[in-house]
């Protein structure tokens, strides 16, 4: 098999909806769909640590409000899991993935968290975050990719609508998306009438972050002693991608 990726293919399994590999590539451990693009990636030697920048700065909104629930649709390798569960341990986490055999390999070589406080659902996010009941969670974090693509739900209005019902009033939603929606469009207008506060976050892979809250906040400054001590305990550079977070 040809591989586009680099790195020893360590397991390698599919279910109806393709394949699921787990690369090692150095130090680093990858979880791809189709040999081309990484889903998760981790050091594996600190698991909880995300390596992709655009996972680093989906808990940028943890320098503004600390949450107690959180909710992660797509689970992918769980690297957002991880990164949470490090950080916040008393922090109540819902992990959502439409796979199960994904979620098996999260578990078995991404170190997917095992405790009382991390619950794993299987379904798919759209009917499980309907299904939750009004401002449940304080954080939602949208990471929902296929093979090679971005899922269609990320980009329609009612599932912005069921996030923002979901959330509390200090909440705060933070969507990985491929492409940003168009600034004149229907779906960023539709956000800017839910939410008072969206904020925009460019990686160098060119993936956007858009958050949004309900409460306005302006972006911290590099200093915040918020930003210095969330770095003491999960070093991701959190005030170098603060600095490059825009108001919307």
């Amino acid at each position: 098999m040809s591989l586009r990726l680099r790195g020893t293919v360590i397991h390698q399994t599919e279910d109806a909806l393709g394949s699921i590999l787990v690369l090692d590539h150095g130090k680093h451990r990858i979880l791809s769909f189709d040999t081309v693009f990484e889903q998760s990636k981790i050091a594996r030697g600190k698991p909880h640590l995300p390596v992709h920048e655009y996972n680093r700065a989906m808990l940028l909104p943890i320098a503004f409000s600390l949450p107690r629930r959180a909710t992660i649709l797509g689970l992918g390798g769980g690297v957002l899991v991880g990164a949470l569960h490090y950080l916040l341990p008393e922090c109540e986490l819902h992990a959502v993935e439409l796979r199960p055999q994904v979620a098996d390999v999260a578990r078995r070589f991404f170190s997917l968290p095992e405790a009382d406080k991390v619950r794993l659902t299987i379904a798919d996010a759209r009917p499980a975050l309907r299904d939750m009941p009004t401002a449940s969670t304080d954080f939602i974090l949208t990471d929902l990719y296929g093979a090679d693509r971005m899922s269609p739900a990320q980009s329609q209005r009612r599932f912005i609508d069921e996030c923002e019902r979901t959330l509390t009033s200090e909440g705060w939603l933070a969507i990985n998306y491929h492409r940003m929606p168009t600034l004149d469009g229907r779906l960023y207008a539709h956000i800017r009438q839910l939410f008072a506060c969206v904020l925009l976050f460019k990686s160098k892979t060119n993936n956007y972050v858009l958050y949004a809250c309900k409460q306005y906040f302006e972006p911290l400054g590099p200093e915040d002693p918020r930003l210095k001590a969330l770095e003491r305990h999960l070093p991701i550079a959190w005030s170098t991608l603060m600095a490059r977070v825009r108001a919307a």
